[in-house]
């Protein structure tokens, strides 16, 4: 191959280029990162691929350069690459490595989705859940989560994490659904109260199928802080009942969260708590299902929340 500056300067002159532009140009071919692509492609390349990728290389050197400087390119977040393409030098542009980790950040936050759930959730971690008073608790989630790594398409039995406010019981559910998103799974956390809020509200413009059905068919469903919501016997057995009827037929994971422990989950369902009914029939019906898709683990320590 011909040195590439004489082959550059060669076809400069004969096109009656300006002194200045054939200096850019020249100035662009001795630029380190060009020489050293065309070293290492020099085979793939014939043997006027620079004159006749002036202005490719040109546009690489250019382009680089505002990047590094800090302005923007046409393509926010892709730099540019020279590629041999038929002989010729061609520029292509790629996803930067800041990129290609905020398209990963935003592929796994697309697979969670968070129905009127704490922001906190979005950074929690179960490498960093703090195990004190909580081991039990942590170890399980870990549990979960491997197991649902290595057989997604298994039925895996859920948590019912109980214990007082403050203690932790969101932010794990939270940190369980990111170190699923890490791993492709998909997962829908909802607060409880506030969806049987919606839900009821849904009546009136014919919607509740709809919604039912979305949340009863996600992939993994968390619901949270369930028992804390007014008690309804219609959001109990035409809300409640049928997703979880729906999960245990078709052994779809389940997990809750709830300051009840199972026990006193069924005495609020059946609405002696409350005095406004007794039907403990109803209450042990909903709560059979929880039990089959899920495990009481109860979660201590302080109140985290305020401290």
């Amino acid at each position: 191959m011909k040195p590439m500056k004489d082959e550059l300067a060669k076809i400069m002159d004969q096109r009656q280029m300006t002194a200045e532009y054939r200096k850019m140009m020249q100035d662009a071919v001795a630029d380190p990162d060009v020489q050293a692509f065309l070293k290492a492609n020099q085979h793939q390349l014939a043997p006027d691929a620079v004159s006749r990728s002036a202005a490719k290389i040109y546009e690489f050197v250019t382009a680089r350069d505002r990047l590094a400087a800090g302005d923007p390119l046409i393509a926010p977040g892709y730099q540019p690459q020279l590629v041999a393409s038929n002989g010729l030098i061609d520029i292509t542009y790629t996803a930067t490595p800041e990129k290609v980790a905020q398209d990963a950040q935003a592929a796994q936050a697309r697979l969670i989705t968070a129905l009127n759930m704490p922001k906190a959730i979005k950074s929690a971690s179960l490498e960093t859940y703090d195990p004190s008073d909580r081991s039990a608790a942590l170890s399980a989630a870990l549990d979960f989560t491997m197991g649902m790594a290595e057989a997604p398409d298994q039925f895996h039995k859920g948590l019912y994490l109980t214990g007082p406010f403050g203690v932790g019981k969101t932010y794990l559910l939270g940190a369980i659904a990111n170190d699923l998103a890490k791993q492709g799974i998909a997962s829908t956390m909802l607060h409880y109260p506030t969806f049987a809020v919606e839900m009821k509200g849904a009546i009136a413009d014919n919607s509740v199928l709809a919604k039912t059905d979305r949340i009863k068919k996600a992939k993994v469903l968390m619901i949270d802080d369930i028992g804390a919501e007014a008690w309804s016997a219609w959001v109990r057995d035409e809300v409640l009942g049928v997703i979880l009827q729906y999960r245990m037929q078709e052994e779809l994971p389940t997990l809750f969260t709830s300051n009840k422990n199972m026990q006193e989950l069924t005495a609020f369902l059946s609405g002696s708590e409350t005095g406004k009914a007794d039907e403990p029939v109803k209450a042990q019906r909903i709560m059979e299902r929880v039990r089959f898709l899920a495990k009481e683990i109860a979660v201590g320590g302080p109140d985290r929340r305020n401290a």
